[in-house]
């Protein structure tokens, strides 16, 4: 493998990653509030080190009349291994706390979204906006098979702007070009009803 090679597949060590949580239903963890305590522990023991956790938040389920209302926060971590690894990571916390994966956008004992890590767009800027400008009605029935970072839905979802601004409201989305809080500005207000600190 050559120098070019590894700038593209490794992250620098030490680089911030921002992770969405949530969980709407009980599971091995727990309630959801504890679920995502858990999960952070859990995440700590491989290696992706907590700096900023913001609160949790009691938000409305998404889609409408999809389930119990979710506990969401927002964790800005460090993390020193290729955005993939992260990504396992996630999946293998979601797996111990009790996730299935039977249904786009079924409840959840525990959701870990991988946000952004730096800067970064993969796989590519086409790709990315491709995932990003998809129409609703494909989103409940399609999914990348691949990593998409910044995460596509990030600045059409209250309930994950909402906490990633106590952690990194200053973030500058990388096609974008707007910060968290200039996207959670922009959001329409029923996107951010019933979003409440617990």
């Amino acid at each position: 493998m050559n120098i070019s090679q590894k700038d593209t597949t490794i992250t620098r060590i030490g680089q911030d990653a921002l992770i969405a949580l949530g969980a709407n239903l009980p599971g091995r963890f727990g309630r959801p509030e504890r679920a995502l305590g858990a999960a952070l522990r859990h995440l700590a023991e491989r290696g992706l080190r907590l700096r900023r956790l913001s609160r949790f938040y009691a938000t409305p389920c998404f889609p409408a009349g999809a389930g119990p209302d979710y506990v969401n926060a927002a964790a800005l971590v460090t993390v020193s291994c290729a955005p993939e690894r992260v990504l396992e990571i996630l999946h293998s916390v979601e797996a111990e706390a009790g996730r299935e994966r039977s249904a786009r956008w079924a409840g959840r004992t525990l959701d870990l979204d991988l946000l952004a890590i730096g800067g970064k767009t993969l796989p590519d800027e086409k790709t990315h906006e491709h995932w990003r400008d998809l129409a609703f009605e494909r989103q409940a029935v399609e999914a990348p098979d691949r990593l998409i970072l910044p995460h596509p839905r990030i600045q059409d979802r209250g309930f994950v702007l909402v906490p990633l601004a106590d952690v990194a409201p200053g973030w500058r989305h990388p096609t974008l070009g707007r910060t968290v809080r200039e996207m959670l500005d922009a959001l329409p207000a029923e996107a951010r009803a019933g979003i409440v600190p617990l």
